[in-house]
């Protein structure tokens, strides 16, 4: 009964030898098969040939806005001045509507820089979709021809330590024109 009892403990340390030695294998193996990538996402962004063509309509569109900005600016001091000039001889109520022209045109001014902003904020959305697209299709075939099960963005320190022996930095690849 002794040798049972031997035999029956050799045979299940065997056993957990052999699923621990497995276990391991599979931990090994499933590790080395785990690859990435990592990139800058501003960097790739910035290589792309179209990014400066984007980059020049956007600041072609904020010139426009920023002259007209100017102009309202412009005609608003010319007016109060002129306001300035003349308020003590101005009777009551050509004083309160000067003053009145004066505000309407300042609320105007203000509305116009808020829905400038906006609509720059807008375009540069409009404007920027498209690269963002390819982008994302770039990273897209640049995933699965190269087997990846992830591809990491390194910007603003999102990811602090990638190791180069782990995974494979292909930011140089996504400014190469596919």
């Amino acid at each position: 009964m002794k040798k049972e009892r031997r035999t029956l403990a050799q045979r299940l340390t065997t056993l957990a030898l052999l699923l621990v030695l497995q276990a391991t294998f599979f931990v090994l193996q499933s590790s080395a098969q785990v690859r990435f990538g990592y990139f800058s996402y501003d960097a790739a962004l910035k290589a792309l040939p179209e990014y400066s063509i984007a980059q020049k309509k956007l600041s072609d569109l904020k010139k426009q806005y920023d002259a007209e900005t100017q102009r309202a600016e412009d005609e608003f001091n010319k007016k109060y001045e002129e306001f300035l000039d003349g308020q003590r001889e101005f009777a009551p109520v050509i004083l309160q509507k000067r003053q009145a022209e004066l505000q309407e045109l300042l609320s105007r001014n203000l509305a116009f820089k808020q829905e400038a902003t906006r609509l720059l904020a807008n375009a540069e959305a409009d404007i920027m979709a498209p690269l963002h697209k390819l982008l994302a299709d770039k990273l897209n075939a640049i995933g699965r021809e190269r087997g990846y099960a992830f591809i990491l963005n390194t910007d603003n320190n999102a990811c602090p330590f990638v190791d180069p022996a782990q995974g494979e930095d292909i930011t140089r690849l996504l400014s190469i024109d596919n």
